[in-house]
């Protein structure tokens, strides 16, 4: 599934096989955005984690910083599936 630009955010929900999957994806993720320092809106619900991705300072819109982002996040996802 690709993010979805809406709103002037790209948002994606990634699933997993269950919550102890989902924690993994996200302190694997956690060290992808110190490197990046850009910080998501992300939430966990059992086993998904649902991301929103914009550039606050830019006044909430997508920039380069979220695309690139986007791209490191779909990669930790991909490397653990």
């Amino acid at each position: 599934m690709s993010w979805i630009n809406e709103n002037n955010a790209l948002h994606k929900t990634y699933t997993f096989a269950d919550f102890e999957s989902a924690m993994h994806f996200m302190q694997l993720a956690a060290k992808q955005i110190a490197i990046h320092n850009h910080h998501p809106e992300w939430t966990n619900v059992y086993n998904k984690v649902s991301i929103k991705l914009t550039t606050h300072d830019a006044g909430n819109t997508i920039t380069e910083k979220d695309e690139m982002l986007a791209v490191a996040l779909d990669e930790v996802y991909s490397s653990i599936t």
